[in-house]
């Protein structure tokens, strides 16, 4: 493991990077924040867990899915930084932001914003007007969080989880089947957790300064958002468990071996829970997978495992 891996967050905690040469183009490339597409993997779960991974159609439509949804979260990050450009000056980290720190002019990114909003939208609804509907969810969404809910303690930690839950819905929209209950609760869950981690890092980061950056981190506390993620942790481990044995799963999968993946999933949040309190991180949940090897490992060895259990037979 390299030395960023014992500590994710080291120089990128906000989730930009430090300048870097590129000019306009290289910022806004950053603006985008193309690192963060790896969220919008979830629009695959619906296939993957459906059966219907290897059918052409379905997996076009997940894949057009996929591209709205990283289009369309490529806009809100632009008019959020563009909203946030002041605040994220008097951040450590996050005034390196191509916005922030003048590279990217405000016009611009507003303009590209509206640019990749439409093409977002357009590919969704080319898909079928389900999936248009949920990635207009999901801007509305992202945009309310923007302008007012990141501003209303423990609802802006909900509205960026259920940002998540939406991805999921998006990527069973796109090929038209029923998404599990119990799929988009332990979704939900789990970015419940790693929003409550993220909340916790900026205050551990900024310390003093937390309110000054951001008003609404004065209503939080280490110890509160150390109670959330504790309750968070065991209801999503619970969730998971009892969605691998749901008689509903059970007869999707042929089998009752899910259950046994769920020693990845505990592994996961555990080590997050580490790198957390034990190495500071916690603040970019994408970058930390990018970074630390054992999370990756974690990550690959479930979906590998949910893959071979769904697809053994074929």
């Amino acid at each position: 493991m390299n030395s960023n891996a014992s500590n994710p967050t080291a120089g990128n905690s906000g989730g930009a990077a430090p300048p870097k040469n590129g000019g306009v183009l290289g910022g806004v490339v950053r603006s985008m924040r193309p690192t963060e597409y790896v969220k919008n993997t979830l629009a695959f779960a619906a296939i993957i867990f459906s059966g219907h991974f290897f059918e052409r159609t379905a997996l076009l439509h997940t894949l057009a899915a996929f591209v709205a949804l990283c289009l369309t979260a490529s806009a809100a990050y632009l008019y959020n930084d563009v909203r946030d450009r002041e605040a994220d000056r008097n951040h450590p980290v996050k005034r390196n932001r191509p916005i922030a720190s003048g590279t990217v002019p405000t016009g611009l990114a507003v303009a590209l914003a509206i640019v990749y909003i439409a093409g977002g939208l357009g590919i969704a609804l080319a898909v079928n007007r389900s999936t248009f509907f949920t990635v207009l969810g999901y801007v509305t969404l992202t945009t309310c969080y923007s302008v007012f809910l990141k501003h209303i303690v423990i609802l802006d930690v909900l509205a960026l989880a259920s940002g998540f839950v939406l991805r999921v819905i998006t990527g069973a929209e796109a090929i038209q089947v029923e998404f599990s209950p119990w799929l988009v609760l332990c979704t939900f869950l789990l970015a419940l957790f790693l929003g409550f981690g993220k909340r916790r890092h900026e205050l551990v980061l900024l310390e003093n300064n937390a309110q000054t950056h951001r008003p609404i981190l004065g209503e939080y506390s280490p110890h509160f958002l150390d109670m959330m993620m504790a309750v968070v942790t065991a209801a999503t481990m619970m969730s998971y468990v009892l969605y691998t044995m749901d008689p509903v799963t059970i007869a999707r999968f042929h089998s009752k071996n899910l259950i046994y993946t769920s020693v990845f999933v505990l592994y996961g949040i555990f080590r997050y829970l580490y790198l957390v309190h034990q190495k500071a991180g916690g603040g970019n949940p994408a970058h930390m997978i990018y970074l630390d090897r054992p999370l990756q490992m974690a990550a690959v060895l479930w979906v590998l495992s949910v893959f071979v259990l769904r697809y053994w037979s074929i």
